[in-house]
């Protein structure tokens, strides 16, 4: 008799300790299920600007002059279509110098460079104009040439811009070199019209 309650007690113990673990494990995919899906709910968004701010010019750098330009675009239509922080705009400001040849850079001081880009930026917001897209020239456009002994790029970049309504075209034309890393640097632009009278 005392063996047929002891192997009962024992099977008790064996279905409870059962139910127990069910429980245990049930529980945990409930919690991991409902992790799974709070984080799908709330997914998280970066800005335009923030997605500028990601890019790791020092880990990859844009390949070719076109590549560079159309980094400079991105960026440029962050400063004047996106809102941002002040630290966000001083962090765009920097972000666009590592596109610049060390020549451009050394024209400005630091605060002389970030005072005209934020009054440049003002007079474009306060007119309400956004630059709402651009396209540069086809990789088979861009003109290779050889200056002091450096490598060198011409190519051409449209900015559309846009107020309201009423849309117009601003055409530049960008020179870049190649630095000691091998890297295309954006020596410098202007408006088409001006290389026409001045050439380059």
């Amino acid at each position: 008799m005392k063996n047929k309650n002891e192997s009962s007690n024992g099977f008790k113990i064996l279905i409870v300790g059962f139910v127990l673990v069910c429980l245990i494990i049930g529980y945990y995919y409930y919690l991991s299920n409902k992790k799974a899906e709070s984080s799908e709910e709330t997914p998280v968004e970066i800005t335009a600007v923030q997605e500028v701010l990601l890019y790791d010019f020092e880990r990859s750098y844009p390949p070719s002059p076109k590549e560079v330009v159309k980094r400079f675009g991105d960026i440029t239509m962050c400063f004047y279509n996106e809102s941002y922080t002040e630290e966000e705009f001083l962090a765009l400001a920097m972000k666009i110098q590592e596109l610049y040849d060390d020549a451009l850079i050394a024209n400005k001081t630091e605060n002389q460079y970030i005072e005209d880009l934020r009054w440049d930026v003002n007079q474009m917001k306060e007119q309400k104009l956004q630059v709402s897209s651009y396209a540069t020239s086809a990789s088979t456009d861009v003109d290779f040439f050889n200056k002091d002994g450096r490598e060198c790029a011409r190519l051409y970049c449209s900015f559309t811009i846009r107020k309201g309504t009423a849309i117009t075209s601003i055409n530049e034309v960008f020179i870049l070199r190649k630095d000691e890393d091998g890297h295309w640097k954006i020596l410098g632009w202007k408006p088409v019209e001006d290389e026409k009278q001045t050439g380059i």
